[in-house]
């Protein structure tokens, strides 16, 4: 548990500093080469206050065998290191070896697509014995020769026991927009909402560089319209119509004002880092990634209406894959 003294508080910082409004933490599918309690400890001594853990084959194997068991060794060792925790479900071959992110909720195949379902269920025990504060998921691309009112149809109905697993839980299940997918942009998050009968348990992940490359609206104005149904947000920088999570300083993104927006709406649960193509140099930028958020937000509150930018971090030659999106 946290006291006064935080021994896990990044060196150079102020102990007796008060507490930012948000809380920031760092996705271990960006420190996938490390072993999942190095990385929380690494985490935990940067000075972050949460981790976005991906159920993964090294980390934390929602298919291995003592599930529960090893859940509660993670428990608490979170505890331990004062870490908070959102669950997250976008591990690329958890399910299948040959299919990055297949099985989804939108396969033919109903077999196929109960999987995807069960292993949403399983991540929200998981995050309910984690005392997690959301289980993120995200549709998945439309399959060919499914129109998109019968994806619709599938999505509805796959996500169903998933969320009636999240009411008993008490962990809200926060769907992403992913660019490419077919819930792609915040409009498609409200169809779903609406089409199933705008469920309590279901909220929503806002990914800032998702908005900064597909959204009609600038970052920020994304962040106030998402407010009420906010439960997850994940942060990295983006250009425009390229779908290239990029360390923060490398993309298009006025963070100030992001953060500015997102303090206003009392979001209470973690903004966590999203570099899932930067593992090969993971513990980098997660030391450099923190330092800029916490910058920006100083900017953000010093001069909320006029914020200057914040320099980049550098860069051990990190080498990213995107993609181009219209």
């Amino acid at each position: 548990m946290n006291t006064g003294l935080d021994p896990h508080r990044a060196p150079g910082t102020d102990p007796r500093a008060p507490r930012s409004p948000l809380r920031f933490g760092y996705g271990t599918n960006g420190l996938a080469d490390l072993r999942l309690d190095d990385a929380l400890a690494l985490l935990a001594d940067l000075g972050y206050e949460g981790v976005g853990l991906t159920l993964d084959h090294m980390h934390l194997d929602p298919l291995a065998p003592d599930l529960a068991a090893r859940t509660r060794r993670v428990a608490h060792r979170l505890d331990a290191l004062g870490l908070g925790v959102t669950v997250e479900t976008g591990a690329r071959y958890v399910l299948d070896p040959r299919r990055k992110h297949g099985p989804s909720l939108l396969d033919p195949d109903p077999d196929d697509r109960a999987r995807r379902a069960d292993l949403l269920v399983r991540a929200v025990r998981v995050a309910a014995d984690l005392g997690a504060h959301a289980v993120h998921c995200f549709s998945g691309t439309v399959p060919d020769g499914t129109d998109r009112d019968t994806a619709w149809k599938r999505l509805a109905e796959t996500l169903t026991p998933v969320l009636e697993a999240a009411a008993t839980a008490g962990v809200p299940l926060a769907v992403e927009p992913e660019p490419g997918h077919l819930l792609a942009v915040l409009a498609d998050f409200h169809h779903l909402r609406r089409t199933l009968g705008d469920p309590e348990p279901l909220g929503l992940t806002l990914d800032i560089g998702h908005c900064q490359c597909l959204e009609p609206l600038p970052p920020a104005d994304c962040v106030r319209d998402a407010a009420p149904w906010l439960r997850h947000v994940q942060i990295e920088d983006m250009r425009r119509g390229v779908h290239e999570h990029l360390p923060f300083g490398d993309g298009e993104i006025d963070f100030p004002p992001v953060l500015a927006a997102l303090a206003a709406t009392g979001y209470q649960g973690l903004t966590v880092v999203e570099l899932p193509r930067h593992s090969h140099a993971g513990p980098h930028f997660a030391a450099h990634s923190l330092p800029f958020l916490r910058a920006a937000q100083a900017a953000a509150v010093a001069a909320p209406a006029s914020t200057p930018s914040v320099g980049p971090h550098g860069d051990p030659s990190a080498t990213s894959e995107g993609s181009s999106t219209p």
